[in-house]
């Protein structure tokens, strides 16, 4: 196996992805959009909402003889060569912080990291499992999934369409019943057998009970649910989903969930990536990971509107026939309104938080009359925050000074690179939350 591991925001010469020449030819410069036509898996799966993970972002973009990374990281192969992108803070070895953030947001199991091993393939399947109570849990939110259904009887209540083939060939001679077929609005469905199947399936392996224990009240229902649910119809449940894709949009979290259980149910009959050509791997946004992260360490002191599940909308504007205009979703409010703070989370080196981001918070601020806005974004050298004081005045007459009143800081949280263990890295990640929280009175 041909491996080769880069950071997250870097850029590297284009002579050290010589071995992995032929994957790297087929994701470079392709958008998120078309590598997940291709197979890849992305999460979280509505990039399409998110303001830092787009459909358009390029995941390897070429710069004259360079290639630069973006927020993204994760797995992704095509036949015998490996590309892993890590977090920027890993050592050579190991990558806690994105283990980290993995446990602290969708609660992964601690075994989860970002090393190479001699079977990739595994690990990337392992990934897939545990997404798997995120994912049920995300879909159940709008409750049991509903869908018409042609159930077939053999009674004397006909009710439906008469089978006519099969009447004759089970009411011979006559004895009073009749077979038919009826239509029903069922939650007894394929897409709730296929989750079935995965949960069974998940069952058996030696950490699965753990596993689901996290989505139990979600497991216990759709169990309910699948009073015909048998092992061998396995594969014929597997076929009739992947005709029939969920399409409507309002249940656009039933689609992935849908897609979820479809890669790890057929991962046993041909491994994920199996033929040459084909691209496969699971990406995370960064970006999301440390905003959901940043919103467990302050959100009893902020609201955080999340512009992927429509919550907690704001406007800029009231039109004068009435309504609102200009939907934001700052990152966070602070719930202090005598005191207001907008904070911006950041999955970016302090160097490269600028221009628009400047644009954005200053925005925010003016809208919900803060006067002290905030960056959050994570760094591993002790820099101590950059307080910026916004000017007045105008250079064409020249009479530009600071306010005294209204400011922005850049705020980082100190990752560990040197612990010399997992256990470790927890212990000092408390020790330096601790510290970030006290910006905010928190802790």
């Amino acid at each position: 196996m041909k491996l080769f591991k880069i950071k997250d925001n870097a850029q590297e010469k284009k002579d050290s992805f010589a071995d992995i020449e032929a994957l790297t030819h087929r994701i470079a410069d392709k958008t998120l959009e078309q590598l997940e036509r291709e197979g890849v898996f992305v999460f979280p799966e509505f990039i399409g909402n998110s303001k830092d993970l787009t459909r358009d972002q390029i995941i390897l973009q070429s710069v004259d003889d360079t290639y630069r990374s973006g927020n993204v990281m994760g797995f992704l192969g095509c036949s015998d060569e490996r590309l892993i992108i890590e977090s920027r803070f890993s050592s050579e070895e190991e990558d806690y912080f994105s283990e980290y953030l993995l446990n602290q947001v969708l609660d992964f199991p601690n075994i989860v990291d970002l090393k190479s091993d001699a079977d990739q393939n595994n690990r990337l399947f392992n990934f897939l499992l545990f997404l798997f109570p995120y994912y049920l849990k995300t879909a159940m939110r709008k409750g049991l999934f509903k869908r018409y259904v042609r159930n077939r009887y053999n009674d004397g209540n006909v009710k439906g369409r008469i089978d006519i083939a099969r009447h004759i060939k089970q009411n011979t001679p006559f004895i009073g019943n009749v077979a038919y077929s009826q239509r029903e609005f069922s939650y007894d469905n394929s897409l709730t057998e296929l989750v079935r199947h995965t949960i069974e399936f998940i069952k058996r392996k030696p950490y699965g009970g753990h596993l689901l224990v996290r989505a139990k009240d979600e497991v216990k229902l759709v169990v309910e649910a699948t009073p015909t649910y048998e092992l061998y119809d396995r594969q014929r449940v597997i076929e009739a989903n992947k005709k029939n894709a969920i399409r409507h949009a309002y249940f656009r979290e039933y689609l992935a969930l849908q897609r979820l259980c479809l890669l790890i149910l057929q991962h046993q009959k041909h491994q994920i990536g199996s033929g040459s050509r084909q691209i496969y791997g699971i990406l995370f946004d960064g970006a999301w990971l440390w905003e959901e992260y940043v919103n467990s360490l302050i959100g009893d002191a902020f609201y955080h509107p999340m512009n992927k599940r429509g919550k907690g909308a704001q406007w800029l504007f009231a039109k004068n026939n009435g309504g609102n205009i200009g939907q934001i979703y700052p990152d966070f409010i602070s719930r202090n309104n005598e005191s207001r703070i907008i904070a911006d989370a950041k999955y970016k080196p302090i160097g490269n938080i600028g221009n628009r981001d400047y644009l954005q918070v200053l925005a925010y601020m003016f809208r919900f009359d803060a006067k002290a806005g905030y960056y959050l974004y994570p760094e591993a050298n002790g820099t101590d925050d950059l307080l910026l004081w916004m000017n007045k005045g105008s250079t064409y007459e020249a009479n530009v000074t600071e306010r005294d009143d209204v400011s922005v800081t850049k705020h980082g949280l100190k990752i560990p690179v040197d612990a010399q263990n997992y256990d470790a890295f927890v212990q000092q990640m408390k020790v330096n939350e601790n510290e970030f929280l006290r910006a905010f009175d928190i802790g």
